[in-house]
Order: structure tokens, then sequence, then C-alpha cells
């Protein structure tokens, strides 16, 4: 698109980048973007601005979602493929590749240790929206049972998205509050309490409540991966009093940490009855889904909900081959390998600064770095560097790459950002 800006020159390129950003103002106001950076093209981990002639180690995955790579020649070769054979049909009418996926979420989610009784799937087109069908499902499910019975659990430092059900749940006021009254009955509790506490909450409005949303590793919060034993007992309590339970695995999920679902490496007695996946199920193209055992598929009724995108034989097409190429357990080994390779590091790098960093935690390849202060000026100094990383909640920085990192590209994501860290410590 950008190719005519292009010269050799790079002061040319560069006031090419600053003439497109300055005429090009169509764009609401919702992002803050660094005016000096312009992606044009990515290679699995990388990323390049050939208006500034710079390359970036991408610590970002697009937020999680790359997880094969950028510019995956696979992934690229199926979308060429699929567009000319069938791109949408809609939901009138059955299509192979959406029922080839819905299987497959199915039968590896099973495969691979996930919900045991998982057994049906609602295809959708990103995250939010599969939270959106996820909260709708739940409090059909409780409606079915009693009127009142339509109240939502969700916890502190929670992210679940920005449409009005997910940003309901979404924990942060600074994404809440600027957009009035939501959806009602939303009772936010903190997971660091006692469980004596939630279980008193949970018991004393068992009537009310449909549902209980939570992720396994928060990731907006700061990368907080929820102790085991409180997952054990919330599935515990919740299934006692017929309240549905729901895993957002839209980041730690698909072969994040090392598992093919986060809630993979729990026993059991903590599987969710729905969960929902997104960013790394299309590899960057729109994709998303719900998937639900057979209690909450019996509360629904044809027309309950629907999409008009959700499940197209593009993005379906794409995510068969994203699961058969994560859904293998040597893939799954290797992201546990590459996730000890960054952890080790980032480990040393808190060694080096006791007083400034506070914590390293995280699973396969999704971590953060707690410091004591908020990380702007570091995350800011790794991209001057060619290294992109993004924050998590107020004083962690995050790292989620692409799952296909090659080893050496970790240990030099991990020098910059040492050196980022110190020259920012050194002033």
């Amino acid at each position: 698109m950008y190719k005519r800006y292009f010269s050799t020159s790079l002061k040319t390129n560069q006031q090419a980048l600053k003439k497109i950003l300055e005429e090009k103002t169509y764009q609401v106001t919702t992002y803050a973007r660094p005016s000096d950076l312009c992606i044009t093209r990515g290679l699995n981990a990388k990323l390049f601005d050939d208006f500034n002639n710079k390359e970036y180690i991408d610590f970002t995955a697009g937020i999680a979602v790359t997880a094969l790579g950028h510019a995956n020649p696979k992934v690229a070769e199926i979308l060429q493929t699929q567009a000319t054979k069938l791109v949408h049909s809609s939901n009138l009418y059955f299509t192979k590749e959406c029922l080839d996926l819905s299987e497959k979420l199915i039968e590896k989610t099973k495969k691979f240790g996930g919900q045991h009784d998982a057994s049906k799937v609602f295809l959708c087109n990103s995250g939010t929206e599969a939270n959106e069908a996820a909260l709708k499902f739940a409090k059909k499910h409780g409606i079915t049972k009693n009127p009142k019975k339509q109240g939502i659990i969700a916890f502190e430092n929670s992210f679940h998205g920005r449409t009005m059900g997910a940003l309901s749940v979404t924990w942060n006021k600074k994404y809440r509050t600027p957009f009035g009254d939501l959806v009602p009955h939303v009772s936010f509790l903190n997971i660091n309490d006692e469980l004596s506490k939630i279980k008193d909450f949970i018991n004393t409005k068992k009537d009310e409540i449909a549902g209980l949303i939570i992720e396994p590793i928060q990731g907006e919060g700061g990368i907080f991966p929820i102790p085991i034993e409180k997952l054990v007992a919330l599935k515990e309590i919740c299934q006692k009093n017929d309240i549905i339970v729901i895993y957002d695995e839209i980041q730690c999920g698909l072969g994040r940490t090392g598992n093919l679902w986060a809630h993979a490496a729990l026993p059991k007695a903590a599987h969710p009855d729905i969960f929902t996946s997104a960013k790394a199920l299309g590899n960057g193209f729109p994709i998303a889904a719900t998937v639900v055992n057979e209690k909450v598929n019996n509360a629904l009724q044809v027309g309950d909900h629907g999409t008009t995108y959700g499940g197209n034989p593009l993005g379906c097409a794409v995510s068969n081959y994203v699961l058969d190429v994560i859904g293998d357990q040597a893939f799954l080994d290797s992201v546990t390998k590459k996730g000890e390779l960054l952890k080790k590091g980032l480990l040393k790098i808190k060694e080096q600064h006791p007083d400034k960093i506070s914590d390293v935690r995280g699973s396969g390849l999704i971590w953060g770095v707690e410091f004591k202060d908020a990380p702007g000026a570091i995350v800011q100094k790794a991209r001057e560097l060619g290294l992109l990383v993004i924050t998590a909640g107020k004083t962690t920085v995050r790292f989620v790459p692409s799952l296909t990192i090659e080893d050496e590209v970790v240990e030099e994501g991990l020098t910059i950002f040492n050196k980022a860290v110190n020259d920012v410590f050194s002033k």
C-alpha cells in the first residue's frame, strides 16, 4: 500500500511517514501510538518499519495473537487457497471448514487434558464476542433454573473485553466509567481473599448468580496465575450451587503456557463449564470460539444467539491449521523449553535489580516482570533499542512472543531488554 512512498533515502522515507501521519487523521481517538513507528511487514518474531529502516524483535505477537509468527507462509497459503473457494455463506448453512474446526476443538481439548466434558462450540469473530456468548449462555442457563438467577461474578484486575457485556465484567474502572450504566448484577471479588470469604458471598447470593468468569492467568491485570487450589474451590462451590464457571483463555490459551489450554494443568475437578478462545486461534485472522459442556448446551435453543461472520470458511480454514500445529505434544514441549529460556533470562535481570524489580511470574511463553514503579520509560527505551514489549497493569511489563520464536531471538531480545533496564536505571 505504501510502496510508492519508499525510496533509497531514509530521510525521504521518514518525511513520507510524517506526511502520512499528518494527513491520515480519519481514525477515532482511541489509541495511543508512537508517531515514529509504522509497521510495514513481519517475519516470524520480527517486525519491520521500512519507513525508518528499522527492525524489531517482537515480544508482543500482536498481544498474544500471532502464535505461529508473523507472515506465516502456510497461513498465507491457506488464506489464498480458501479465498478462491468460499469466503462466507453465513450460518444459515453448514460448511465443511466450520464442522471440521468444531470437531477439532472438542477432540483436541479432551486429548490434551482440557475441559473433559467439552461438548459443543459456538464460533464467532473476536475475544470480546466469545465472552459475550459465554455470559449470555450462563445467564440463559441460570434463568431456566430461577428467573432471578442472572448475576455474574468477576474478579478484580480482570479484563474480558470492550463490548458492553464483556466490559461489565472487566475490573479496571478507566475502561468502564466513561460509559455510564453497563450490564447490571455484576459483582467483583478479590481472588486473593480467603476462600471462606468468597464461599460466603457465593452461598449468600447463590439464588441470584448465574455464572462466574475468570482468567486462569490474569493478563491485562499483570500476568497473575490463579492458584490451583482457588480454581478447584471455585468450581466446587459453583457446581454445588448450579453456577456456570467460565474460563477466559483468550490470552493464556492455545499453547501459550506449554499446555494446549491453561486449565489443562488443572485437575478435572477444576475444569470449567465454558471456556473462550480467540487471539492465537486465527494467528491474526479474526476468529474466536466459545466451548461449552452439555449442561450449558441443554439450556440453549435455536435463535438464542447468532453471528453473521462467525465461523466463516476463511477463518475456520486457518484455525484448523493452527490447531493442527499447536495441538501437538512436540510443539507444546518446545513452548515449555523456550519459556524456560525466557524465564531464566528475566530472573537474571531481576537479580541485578532487586530494588527495582519485585517479581517475575508466568508460565510457558507468557511472563510478567513487575517493577516497583511504572515501567513506561523501560518500554520506550526497549523500543528505541529494537525490542517491542508492552505493559500489563500499572507496573508490569508483559512478554508474549510468538510460540515459534527461535531460541537465539529470545536471547537477543533479553539482551536488549537488559540494556533498556540498565539504561533507564542508570540515570
